[in-house]
């Protein structure tokens, strides 16, 4: 069992990505299926879909999207708020990334959204991760 199950889903998004694998099989959980849809919501997954082969466990399966010239969408993820120091910010305080060429996730008291949308919502929260 990890740790970090968020820091994990990112790790096997980055090298499946690299290795230009179609799909990611990883355990499911709610906070895993969330983040999976703001990403393809985003446009940096092309689907994903919870599948029960065995029948107490649940498992998360992602594709991930390329361009034509097999290039993936995804050039990097990062793991912001860790179990062993958390990153709170205010809705002032939530920064773009890359430029606007990224997004941030933030978890908030109303759930996941981007850092966008909690900018416009005006809540803060704990950024979990950004992708660009």
């Amino acid at each position: 069992m990890t740790t970090d199950p968020i820091a994990d889903l990112l790790t096997r998004i980055r090298n499946a990505s690299r290795a230009k694998h179609s799909r990611v099989d990883l355990p499911s959980s709610k906070l895993k299926v969330e983040l999976a849809r703001i990403l393809k919501e985003e446009g940096y997954l092309a689907n994903f879909k919870v599948v029960e082969e065995q029948k107490p466990k649940k498992t998360l399966r992602l594709f991930l999207r390329y361009t034509p010239d097999r290039r993936s969408v995804i050039t990097d993820l990062k793991r912001v708020s860790r179990p062993g120091s958390r990153r709170y910010v205010g809705k002032t305080d939530i920064r773009q990334v890359v430029g606007g060429m990224g997004i941030s996730i933030v978890s908030t008291a109303k759930g996941l959204m981007t850092g966008q949308a909690a900018r416009k919502a005006g809540i803060g929260g704990e950024i979990m991760c950004e992708v660009w």
